[in-house]
């Protein structure tokens, strides 16, 4: 007979022999005992904790010719026929071989045909998430109410997969993952079979590699025992496994503790060299802090060690380190383990995590103290101080009788000018901005315009492309929109004029303040600011006769200093207010209305 692996040949055969899995074992031998077993039932769980297996054992018992009964004879000619998978009336169905529609079909077609042999024709339909819809459709029905004689049996390890409609028509049973004492315990029953002298640590490497998966732990154990020879020694553990001895993580948590970087580093090359993977390393440390910290918490929590043992020495370490620091370790290697998962530098990643857990002191996560209260940075305690002397000196003044003092009632903010649509435009800030306008401003606010409105989306541009710059400072300029709607939604749209602004800094390099206005209250405004402004020219210029010549004739344009607005006619007067309005505004934006 050909060689077989351990994982085929242990598997268990009764619900005695099974690993873990308490609470479906006695579900199920309950509900044989009292012949209340259904007609579907859904395994689902991780990989290698024993579903299939389960499902076969719970096939003996309801065929067993010694029924009821919570466990199969594995003596009768049914179970032994079951066991070599041969009996006709138990049916293992591979969903993912036979996914589509028409297999399903033929299974449908067959379930209604009497056993022919036993009690219960059994159906199991392994990796049942991979049929397809339309199979799963077909199957709905049949599922739901199956002859008598029929009891399917589906499993899987992805239930969320299955439709709702599934899964509400069976017993569901969900398989956890075997701990690491159940799978240690199952590896020496096989050992002592063969005959194989073993160190238990060795076995503790296996079941930790394992994650949870009895399948997996025994064919690990499997290709261990082929590697070793008279004795299953821990060397040829870690060696097959890829796992890192508790002396490594010593000397590293040694070097941690003096802050050796350098010893530290070369521990870490050597492991790469070694072809140990950086991913699993992180892992490994996460573990091995992990166990210290059950150390540090009681000694009498040896049991629940996954990578120590538990020694002298390695209890020493652990109260050498501060509970904070171990904390931090751990949080320092996860998330530099999430980030390792989409770098292909993994092992740069965990240099880095490594020269972190050096640098770090427990501050950031908190300190503890032996007391068990959380300290705190001295800025924080000093803050803290100030903070409670200045509770005391108002309580001493509260208490003295001293009047409070009350904030003062905010200035009566001067009305905007309103429009027929509602919208106020910000009159005075408006007017702060005309008082430092120039035509230089404007006119570089107009050169990229319409390239700032290229660069927006359809419907922003839209809103202001009835709109136009007529004046501008150093820092803010005004926008006349034609329409008061489209003002107003420009104006309250505070992403839209923050996307526009940052496309005008772009251009022109400065970040401007952008003030919207409908054009009547433009004409309002620009109306007012001529007016008052023109009036102290005025008066000025009649008080200084010596600089109405000046007036008379205007500087040149390259000299002219002073606001510049927008949107208006040149004059043809020589009237001395016009002339100073020419220089403040310049000739081509002034309007003259004669009565």
């Amino acid at each position: 007979m050909t060689y077989q692996a351990f994982y085929r040949v242990y598997r268990p055969q009764s619900f005695r022999e099974m690993s873990g899995q308490a609470h479906v074992k006695r579900t199920l031998q309950n509900a044989l005992l009292a012949n209340k077993t259904t007609h579907a039932y859904l395994f689902s769980g991780p990989r290698g904790t024993g579903k299939t297996s389960t499902a076969k054992i719970f096939a003996k018992a309801l065929n067993c010719e010694h029924a009821p009964s919570n466990e199969p004879c594995n003596e009768c000619a049914t179970c032994v026929s079951i066991t070599e998978g041969s009996h006709p009336d138990v049916i293992e169905f591979d969903a993912a071989s036979n996914s589509r529609v028409e297999e399903i079909r033929d299974v449908i077609e067959k379930v209604r045909f009497a056993p022919a042999s036993s009690r219960y024709k059994v159906y199991i339909i392994d990796e049942v998430h991979m049929l397809s819809t339309s199979a799963f459709n077909a199957l709905l029905k049949t599922l739901e109410e199956p002859p008598s004689h029929a009891v399917f049996i589906l499993a899987t390890t992805e239930p969320h997969k299955l439709p709702a409609t599934i899964i509400s028509r069976c017993q569901r049973f969900d398989f956890k993952r075997l701990s690491t004492n159940d799978i240690i315990e199952r590896m020496k029953v096989v050992l002592e079979d063969i005959e194989l002298p073993f160190e238990e640590q060795g076995l503790k490497v296996i079941a930790q590699s394992a994650a949870g998966g009895m399948r997996d732990a025994l064919s690990l154990l499997d290709q261990v025992v082929s590697f070793s020879g008279e004795k299953l020694k821990l060397e040829d553990t870690l060696l097959v496994t890829g796992s890192i001895s508790q002396e490594v993580f010593y000397e590293l948590a040694e070097a941690l503790k003096v802050k050796d970087v350098a010893q530290m580093l070369a521990l870490l090359e050597q492991l790469i060299a070694d072809g140990k993977d950086p991913l699993r390393l992180s892992e490994d440390l996460i573990t091995f802090f992990r166990d210290l910290l059950l150390l540090q918490t009681s000694e009498d929590l040896t049991e629940l060690l996954e990578l120590v043992s538990p020694e002298e020495r390695v209890f020493t370490l652990a109260h050498d380190f501060a509970p904070d620091l171990l904390y931090g370790y751990i949080d320092i290697l996860a998330k530099t383990q999430q980030e390792m998962r989409f770098s292909h530098h993994t092992k740069i990643y965990l240099e880095t995590a490594l020269l972190k857990m050096v640098q770090f002191s427990g501050g950031p996560i908190g300190q503890t103290t032996t007391s068990g209260e959380v300290a705190m940075s001295p800025e924080l305690a000093q803050k803290i101080v100030a903070l409670e002397q200045m509770v005391q000196q108002l309580s001493a003044q509260l208490q003295a009788g001293a009047p409070m003092q009350t904030t003062q009632a905010p200035k009566e903010q001067r009305p905007r000018a309103k429009s027929p649509n509602g919208y106020k435009a910000p009159t005075g800030r408006i007017q702060e901005i005309l008082k430092d306008a120039t035509k230089q401003d404007v006119q570089r606010i107009k050169s990229v315009w319409a390239q700032a409105l290229s660069q927006m989306q359809k419907s922003q541009s839209a809103l202001l492309t009835e709109a136009e710059p007529v004046a501008a400072s150093s820092s803010a300029f005004v926008l006349k929109f034609k329409y008061d709607i489209h003002c107003q939604m420009v104006a309250d749209n505070q992403s839209l004029k923050a996307q526009f602004t940052q496309l005008i800094a772009g251009q022109t390099g400065t970040m401007y303040e952008m003030l919207c206005t409908p054009e009547d209250a433009w004409l309002k405004l620009r109306e007012e600011f001529i007016r008052d402004h023109g009036l102290q020219q005025e008066k000025k210029s009649q008080n200084e006769t010596d600089h109405e010549v000046e007036l008379l004739e205007p500087p040149p344009a390259e000299m002219a200093e002073g606001p510049f607005i927008d949107d208006a006619q040149p004059l043809a007067s020589q009237d001395p207010l016009v002339t100073e309005a020419e220089k403040l505004f310049g000739k081509d934006f002034i309007e003259i209305v004669e009565d």
